[in-house]
């Protein structure tokens, strides 16, 4: 099996900045934590990205732990998978789905 990369949609990457920034101005540790726990989940999917339950038909989800984010994404090939969003648990369910990869 090849490596896999993990791409960020642009509206995904910015949703993870914004959280970071949010979490620095309160606390660089949890800021430090947010961001070991968000490479954790990509590497968890990277280890194996069909592991994570199904959302719908071509999305899966994985959370991030310690933290009311999830991440949504979806396997472009054999070796990409594409974050769609980096979205927080209170967040409208859904919001991100009209992006398109």
């Amino acid at each position: 099996m090849p490596p896999v990369t993990v791409l960020f949609h642009r509206l995904a990457d910015n949703e993870y900045q914004k959280a970071f920034r949010w979490y620095r101005r309160r606390s660089v540790k949890t800021a430090d934590s947010f961001e070991a726990q968000m490479k954790q989940a990509v590497d968890d999917i990277t280890a194996n990205p069909q592991q994570w339950p199904l959302l719908d038909h071509v999305h899966r989800w994985i959370h991030v732990r310690r933290f009311p984010f999830f991440l949504y994404y979806r396997i472009l090939n054999n070796s990409e998978v594409l974050i769609m969003a980096v979205a927080h648990g209170r967040r409208k369910p859904g919001y991100w789905r009209r992006r398109k990869p």
